[in-house]
This record gives structure tokens, C-alpha cells and sequence, in this order.
């Protein structure tokens, strides 16, 4: 297999996705890493060149450029040999594509909130805007309460997706008690954060 280059930095939610795929494929030694810097309005020249759009992940393998999140993982998962994280038919196939929309859509109403706090000047920052993206996260939040039973067993990107996300919101969103009223939720990601991917890919501090 050709040499891939995946551009990414360690605090992105859907890098880490991808980083946990690789890993619990075990394709993570054929992957280059660049770890590179931007934000919406800092955008990074490196990675404009393999992804119009400008965002990370970007993966570059084989003369191609391969994004977002889940472009980048159902590729990843058609390249090896071991149990696939992305189910080939049937219901689980759905099930596992559902959860990965719920986790990519915790994702990018967080990643909102944190721009609207972070980046934006604090004259201009509208207090309903937050508001509106923390009600989808707990939207999903509670959804994922009441089929947690749906989460157990073996790795997929559905639960990959979940995990991630919960992690984001640990890292960007401490202040926000998740946990308090999503016990169910909050033990299996418990158990799940314990995985050699996930603790290997923790975001650094800051």
C-alpha cells in the first residue's frame, strides 16, 4: 500500500476520528502525520492545497486528496483486512451510519459554540447562537441516553464518532455536566475511553 499523508491537528474532534480508525485497523505505521495549525479565519496554505474547503482531516494517498471525516475513514476501512469499523449491509450497516451522523452532528454544533466564544470578537457574539448549538448538543446527548444499548459491543465508526465527540465536549466544554443527567451514557464512555486508540489519541491540554 502506497504511503498516505494525513494532515491534521491533535485538538480536531474529526482528526481524532480518523487517528482511532487508522489505529484500530492497523494502518496507523503506513500513515505520514502532519500536524498543522488553522481556524476558520487562519486558514493553513498546506492544507488548502489538498482540500478545497481548507479543513482538516485531509488525507493524500496515491496521487488523490481524500475529505472530511467520514470520506477519509470509509477509505481507511476498505484497506485492510481486519474487522470492518464500518459495517458492510444489513442493519447494523445503518445503525452504525445514524450513530456517526449523531456524533458528527454533536460535533459540528460544538464547534460552532467554540468559535462563537473563541474566535469571534466578544462585541459581536450572540448569546442565542450558543444557545441554539448547546440545545442540538444535548438534543443528541439524549437521544444517545436512551440508545445507549445500541453503543455496546465491538468498535464501529458510529461509536468511534460518539466517543470522539463525548471527548470533545469533555475538552472545549468541561463546564458543561453531560454526564449529570445521562448515566447510562456516561458509563459506557467510561469504558470506551479506555480503548489503546482512544487514550492514544487524547487531545494535549490547552
Amino acid at each position: 500500500m502506497a504511503k498516505m499523508t494525513l494532515y491534521y491537528s491533535p485538538a480536531s474532534p474529526y482528526a481524532r476520528k480518523v487517528r482511532v480508525v487508522a489505529l484500530e485497523s492497523g494502518l496507523d505505521k503506513k500513515i505520514e502525520p502532519v500536524n498543522v495549525a488553522l481556524t476558520p479565519v487562519m486558514p493553513n496554505a498546506d492544507v488548502d492545497k489538498h482540500n478545497p474547503i481548507g479543513k482538516i482531516p485531509a488525507l493524500s494517498v496515491k496521487g488523490m486528496d481524500l475529505f472530511d471525516s467520514p470520506v477519509i475513514c470509509e477509505y481507511l476501512d476498505s484497506q485492510h483486512k481486519r474487522r470492518k469499523l464500518l459495517p458492510r449491509k444489513g442493519r447494523d450497516r445503518w445503525v452504525a451510519l445514524r450513530q456517526q451522523a449523531m456524533g458528527d452532528g454533536l460535533l459540528d454544533a460544538a464547534l460552532l459554540a467554540r468559535y462563537e466564544s473563541f474566535l469571534r470578537p466578544e462585541e459581536k457574539r450572540w448569546p442565542d447562537w450558543s444557545k441554539g448549538q448547546m440545545k442540538k448538543i444535548d438534543g443528541v446527548l439524549d437521544q444517545l441516553e436512551a440508545e445507549v444499548k445500541s453503543l455496546k459491543g465491538k468498535p464501529t465508526i458510529g461509536t468511534i464518532t460518539i466517543g470522539c465527540a463525548l471527548g470533545y465536549l469533555d475538552y472545549r466544554f468541561s463546564s458543561h455536566d453531560w454526564r449529570a443527567k445521562r448515566p447510562k451514557l456516561a458509563k459506557w464512555f467510561a469504558a470506551f475511553a479506555k480503548l489503546p486508540s482512544m487514550k492514544a489519541t487524547v487531545p494535549p491540554p490547552g
